[in-house]
């Protein structure tokens, strides 16, 4: 049940920040030089990325504390509330700003100034973009392969928010310089810069698609994901290794947080024991099931009369 998560996800993170932070300084004096309205598309959008890594960042350090009297499921789930803020911030800080800029700037017919600059911060950016988007394909590609899935369902199925954020993020950035490109160097050709604005636009709306799947992602683990059915296998086999364990009925396995589950389960104990005995039988096996650091709650009880048994090929 390994997954992406821990210090090469905090990696991953800090190297799209920092990378974000020097492309929206360079993209910004770009604009500034070139009035070129894809190049002001292009600086929101590396400040909102710079921005939504803090959100993310702040994700990885809130979701990793241990659980306590007053958050009994633990903090999880606070890596898909600050992941929503960032995904949020992403639409309205990166898509919103440069429609609307687009928008003001199809009716102008002011020339764009030094190209030449332009096309270097592009080139540049293109390189430090490049950089934080093979640490995240690498951290995404390596579990992947293990699970024998594609690197794009691995990251839109994952339930690290941080990885998927910053995967979307740095593909959709890669995409938005060659938009950018192309926007500035059909201004240059034929001097009309309807090009520039239209970019500006397709910018926007791209970085709108790319936030909206990232909300929904983040609303789906909120509400509860459950867990997928591979995982559901392996812990049904984890319970029927228990000696005490005769067969289990039930089985329900929620996403808490990163690759952290909420488990509850029905089940058959071996032999007639007291009351008593069961009770304790019963906590003792979850109590074991939570030294996993991927159970984070276990929730077991007794299987009802004349309940199906469960296998490896019905669960799920």
């Amino acid at each position: 049940m390994s997954d992406d998560r821990g210090s090469s996800s905090l990696l991953t993170v800090l190297i799209a920040f920092g990378a974000n932070v020097l492309v929206a300084i360079a993209k910004t004096i770009a604009a500034v030089l070139t009035g070129s309205a894809s190049m002001v598309a292009e600086s929101a959008h590396s400040w909102a990325d710079a921005g939504n890594e803090v959100f993310l960042l702040q994700a990885e350090r809130s979701s990793a504390k241990p659980r306590d009297a007053a958050h009994p499921g633990g903090y999880g789930r606070d890596a898909y509330i600050w992941s929503l803020f960032a995904a949020v911030g992403l639409f309205t800080a990166g898509a919103v700003v440069s429609v609307l800029h687009g928008v003001s700037q199809l009716s102008s017919s002011e020339p764009a100034g030094d190209y030449l600059v332009g096309y270097i911060v592009l080139a540049v950016s293109f390189v430090f973009e490049g950089i934080s988007f093979l640490q995240s394909y690498r951290q995404a590609h390596e579990v992947a392969t293990r699970r024998g899935v594609s690197t794009i369902g691995h990251v839109l199925r994952t339930s690290n928010p941080t990885l998927r954020a910053v995967f979307a993020e740095d593909s959709a950035a890669l995409i938005g310089l060659v938009i950018a490109f192309l926007g500035l160097l059909l201004h240059q050709l034929t001097g009309q810069a309807v090009y520039d604005a239209m970019g500006s636009i397709l910018i926007g709306l791209l970085l709108a698609v790319v936030a909206v799947i990232l909300i929904d992602r983040n609303r789906r683990f909120l509400l509860g994901e459950p867990a997928p059915d591979r995982v559901q296998r392996a812990v049904l086999v984890v319970l029927l290794e228990h000696p005490e364990v005769d067969r289990v009925t039930y089985l329900h396995l929620e996403f808490l947080g990163p690759e952290r589950f909420y488990l509850v389960a029905a089940v058959d104990l071996v032999g007639n024991d007291p009351e008593s005995d069961v009770a304790a039988d019963l906590a003792a096996v979850g109590a074991r099931l939570e030294r996993s650091p991927y159970i984070t709650e276990a929730i077991l009880t007794l299987s009802r009369p004349g309940a199906t048994a469960l296998t490896t090929e019905t669960t799920g």
